[in-house]
């Protein structure tokens, strides 16, 4: 979005050399507020799909699906509340987890049985983990994705591109990686407000295990 990127003077980063526009997107990133995170990346032989808002310090919440089995996350506090669909929770749970905990939302411990999940919504560290895990780089040519004007970065080693916002705040805009820890992410509605509320009535992950 143009207009999310801070206005349409030219930022000069696009004459920077590579590693400089890569840590200059990681600082302009680092200052938001929110942001939305969407696209999908491969972990081993699945594919994660996410279409989140991520807001600073907080957490998040969106969708997710893992190998096609959607839900709906919120992450608040340092605890993760998920709806899944039945498919879901017999995939990771049982059939006597997805009739109880159909319509309802589960809760759990950030740092538990849905960890990984949470660190998808730690807004920081994902974009660190995003930028920071890259071979030699090369400038690459000045384009437009998704109506915002952009420079390329590509990984000449590893594969893939990041695209960084050439007018206002030198952005990220885009990250397409190639390989098996591949995928495509896209960020955009950055300091839009987003309001994080934990879900009513969630059931505590404790009692499941105690059944």
């Amino acid at each position: 979005m143009i207009s999310a990127c801070g206005g349409s003077s030219d930022n000069g980063v696009a004459s920077k050399s590579p590693k400089a526009i890569v840590s200059a997107a990681e600082g302009a990133i680092a200052g938001v507020k929110s942001v939305r995170v969407s696209g999908s990346i491969q972990s081993g032989s699945s594919t994660i799909k996410l279409d989140l808002d991520l807001v600073s310090g907080k957490g998040g919440r969106g969708q997710m699906s893992q190998s096609g089995l959607g839900f709906q996350m919120v992450v608040l506090n340092q605890v993760v509340y998920i709806d899944g669909s039945p498919a879901f929770w017999r995939h990771f749970g049982s059939a006597a987890a997805a009739q109880l905990l159909e319509g309802k939302w589960l809760k759990a411990p950030a740092n538990g049985n849905f960890a990984s999940f949470a660190l998808l919504t730690n807004l920081h560290e994902l974009v660190s983990k995003l930028l920071s895990t890259h071979g030699t780089l090369a400038t690459g040519s000045t384009t437009t994705v998704n109506g915002q004007k952009v420079v390329a970065v590509n990984d000449t080693t590893k594969g893939g591109t990041l695209y960084v916002a050439t007018t206002g705040k030198p952005y990220p805009v885009e990250i397409v990686k190639t390989g098996s820890q591949g995928g495509r992410m896209v960020f955009d509605r950055i300091n839009e407000s987003v309001s994080l509320t934990a879900p009513a009535n969630a059931i505590d992950i404790s009692q499941l295990s105690s059944k």
